[in-house]
């Protein structure tokens, strides 16, 4: 293995962020649980430590403290947020509630560029998100950059090569904070850049096989991008041993079990299953209206539909699933960490307590854009790799309120109609993702001469990289305008379109 950065996982909703920043500068990156040994830090030849943020104050009784013996290990370290509180809190600083929550963008004035800071201008705007903060430096420490409200916003001990800093680096809202953390990779860790898509593919090729053997493997292939990058993978490393199942369950786009059935049966000669459950999905969603709920119902009913599709294709002791790092840090706290549960998501929660199947997750590592890396090096087409993300539970999150067929289908044509306008107007391949949202609301309208009465569908369209953080995209008001016009004059039972404007966070990218 190449050369290891260890995050430290205190709980923060970024943990995963941090060690896709550090993959990006192509340094292998592993997470920790806060409390694992020094020893075992030693053992696995780490040669760099990232403290994450987390949700609690470091006084709190239940709060997450690391082993103090990690700061006796020699190598380089940089707490962030939380971290760096960690810092002074067991280094003989102070921490101490801030009067108000420091959430937001601030300024940072870098007073001494040092290591950290090499090559960056002396102000840069940063993503704050803390109550607490230092107040008072531990021994041979110094202060490096500041902020409106923090004097210690930067802190080094260059004797240790221990590190500081309050705001959050791993996020895009911080300029320049991917070259913070380059450069605390390359210049004060003095690591190589050794860890590439190829090194990734061989690594979880070999994972693929040991776990495997020679077992049968299940698939739940979508046609989603996380799905086919998985079939590749698993494909490439049990070839005939994988089965994929295609499962219709009635919440899918407009033509899609069509074109499934056509790219991987036909295209890619693997095996396929089509397994026609509509029925029995739409018949445990009716009447559910909370969106938790909803999940679940989709998620155990999925995990039955495969078990059924046992007794046709023979015995199969594996279910692989395309789950990313965005799914899990949402939906459960990873190796027992103190993260806050977001939401769940289908595939990583909502699953029976006995399930007959083992799970193999070979992207679970990975945010979306190293998948479509990996699935580019796989020989993957664009149309597949660049495919825009669709929610597991699809359409059933999409839908407001309770789920009906009819319903369903003006969802159905009303994206149908959207997607067509951005990949018409070249924006289907800049933006993120791009969808409709089917209101349970009813609003007046005219039509001609007779007044309406029909339902209103919100426009949602992000721009991201890795799902995390996201920000509504600003499309020229020629091409909002079409798409609105389209819908309201083709799709029956849509009187008005709205334009969700609302960034990740506060909101989240689907609205259930």
């Amino acid at each position: 293995m190449p050369q290891t950065i260890a995050v430290l996982d205190f709980g923060s909703q970024l943990t995963q962020v941090i060690a896709r920043r550090i993959r990006e500068c192509q340094v292998y990156s592993k997470i920790y649980h806060y409390a694992t040994p020094a020893a075992k830090l030693r053992e696995d030849g780490v040669v760099g430590i990232i403290l994450s943020g987390g949700p609690q104050s470091v006084y709190a009784k239940t709060a997450p403290h690391p082993d103090p013996e990690i700061f006796q290990l020699g190598v380089p370290m940089l707490g962030i947020c939380y971290g760096v509180q960690l810092m002074g809190h067991f280094l003989e600083g102070k921490v101490a509630h801030s009067k108000a929550r420091e959430y937001g963008h601030g300024i940072l004035a870098i007073q001494k560029p040092g290591r950290l800071f090499k090559g960056l201008p002396r102000k840069l705007r940063v993503w704050n998100s803390h109550g607490d903060k230092l107040t008072a430096l531990p021994p041979g420490f110094q202060a490096i950059g500041t902020t409106e409200n923090s004097p210690f916003a930067a802190i080094e001990d260059r004797k240790r090569n221990f590190y500081g800093i309050q705001f959050h680096p791993e996020v895009f809202h911080t300029d320049r904070g991917v070259d913070m953390i380059r450069n605390f990779l390359l210049v004060v860790c003095g690591v190589k850049q050794e860890w590439t898509t190829k090194d990734f593919i061989s690594h979880t090729i070999e994972k693929i096989r040991d776990q495997v053997g020679k077992g049968r493997v299940l698939l739940g292939l979508s046609g989603g991008v996380d799905s086919s990058v998985a079939a590749a993978l698993l494909h490439k490393a049990i070839g005939k041993q994988l089965t994929c199942v295609f499962v219709d369950n009635g919440l899918l786009r407009k033509g899609e079990r069509a074109l499934v059935e056509k790219l991987y049966g036909d295209h890619f000669r693997i095996d396929l299953r089509v397994a026609d459950a509509r029925k029995l999905f739409l018949r445990r969603l009716k009447g559910v209206s909370e969106p938790e709920q909803k999940r679940k119902i989709i998620g155990r009913t999925f995990v039955e539909v495969f078990e059924k599709s046992l007794k046709s294709i023979g015995h199969a002791e594996f279910l692989a699933q395309g789950t990313l790092y965005p799914d899990v840090i949402e939906s459960v706290s990873i190796a027992g960490n103190p993260a806050s549960l977001i939401k769940t998501h289908h595939n990583v929660g909502g699953l029976p307590e006995r399930m007959k199947l083992k799970l193999v997750e070979p992207l679970r590592e990975l945010f979306k854009d190293e998948v479509r890396r990996v699935g580019e090096a796989l020989g993957l087409p664009r149309e597949v790799v660049w495919r825009q993300p669709f929610p597991g539970p699809g359409l059933g999150v999409r839908v407001m309120g309770d789920i009906t067929e009819d319903k369903l289908e003006i969802l159905r044509n009303a994206d149908a109609v959207l997607q067509e306008e951005m990949v018409r107007s070249g924006y289907y391949y800049k933006v993120w993702q791009s969808f409709c949202v089917f209101l349970p609301v009813r609003t007046v309208g005219v039509f001609g001469d007779e007044r309406t009465y029909d339902y209103v569908i919100a426009i949602r369209v992000v721009e991201s990289t890795d799902a995390m953080t996201a920000d509504w995209a600003k499309l020229p008001h020629e091409v909002l305008q079409k798409a609105s016009s389209r819908i309201t004059n083709e799709v029956r039972g849509v009187g008005r379109v709205v334009y969700d404007i609302s960034s990740k966070p506060p909101a989240t990218i689907e609205w259930e």
